[in-house]
């Protein structure tokens, strides 16, 4: 789940000139299981935002920090998916992150400071109740971060790599972020969260490519020269931006990972930005509906 404010994704935003960020923002939902998937991105004007330091409310959905814990309400419309679902429908539901970990720790991603990282909560607990899921949700492991700039991406990033995932379901968190700048060295980051707010830094072995999807986008992660990564599931395949499940090895230890790379070339390309509305509709009317 994320929300946006200007959302660095949307076509709207970036064919307006990127002036009013408020005026741009979305809540995204994504649900994969066996049994079906699920995918909201309705972007909204700015009478729909209504935010503060501890909350922030899109629409019907909100996030909010309650008592040391993350809440996020959602209610959303999910989109037609193909081979299981024409038409949209109604998404709503309640889930509750609970820290194991806090960090206040801020990440540059570029060497000018203009896009920057923070993984809030980078061990947690969560609980998820959603009725359009199998027995109404389910328990297990969490995290929690937020990203900002002053620069679209694509300005700035040929693309990037970024994975975050553990040794097993009590293992430490290991977050690894593969960045290309347009100029300057790479951005390569891995760090492992044990027990405290402060990261062990890892040395990063060489990057190895994943098996490509139908769009062709180029994925990658480090591992271990003597192993190979492998894809597990693919959530996610588009123009420009792929999300998998995955496992590598680093210093020895396999890892269960969840996989993202964006491809910022392919973003910026007029026919992509085209192709976006079929996955993030622009709602006009105002309200809190969904």
């Amino acid at each position: 789940m994320i929300a946006f404010v200007g959302s660095v994704f949307s076509p709207y935003y970036h064919w307006s000139g990127r002036q009013h960020p408020e005026n741009h923002v979305a809540f995204n939902v994504a649900f994969y299981g066996p049994e079906g998937a699920f995918w909201c991105m309705t972007e909204r004007g700015c009478r729909s935002l209504e935010r503060g330091p501890s909350h922030v409310q899109i629409g019907a959905s909100s996030m909010a920090m309650q008592a040391g814990r993350l809440v996020i309400t959602f209610d959303e419309l999910a989109l037609p998916w193909p081979g299981q679902r024409l038409l949209p429908g109604r998404v709503a539901g309640h889930v509750e992150l609970t820290p194991e970990i806090v960090s206040d720790g801020f990440v540059d991603l570029d060497a000018a400071g203009r896009h920057v990282w923070s993984p809030r909560m980078p061990r947690a607990s969560v609980t998820v109740n959603c009725s359009a899921l199998p027995g109404g949700g389910w328990r297990g492991r969490a995290y929690h971060d937020m990203n900002y700039g002053d620069r679209p991406i694509e300005q700035d990033f040929i693309g990037w790599d970024w994975a975050r995932g553990s040794a097993g379901a009590e293992g430490d968190t290991v977050i690894l972020y593969d960045a290309i700048p347009r100029t300057g060295l790479p951005r390569r980051l891995a760090l492992r969260y044990s027990g405290s707010p402060t990261p062990e830094i890892m040395d990063l072995p060489a990057r190895q490519d994943l098996p490509g999807g139908f769009w062709g986008v180029r994925s990658g992660v480090a591992c271990d020269p003597s192993m190979a990564p492998a894809l597990v599931k693919r959530l996610e395949d588009s123009p420009f931006y792929t999300r998998a499940c995955i496992e590598t090895t680093l210093a020895g230890q396999r890892l269960e990972m969840v996989h993202e790379t964006l491809d910022c070339r392919r973003l910026a390309q007029p026919l992509v930005r085209l192709m976006l509305p079929f996955r993030m509709p622009r709602r006009q009317s105002w309200g809190r509906s969904p």
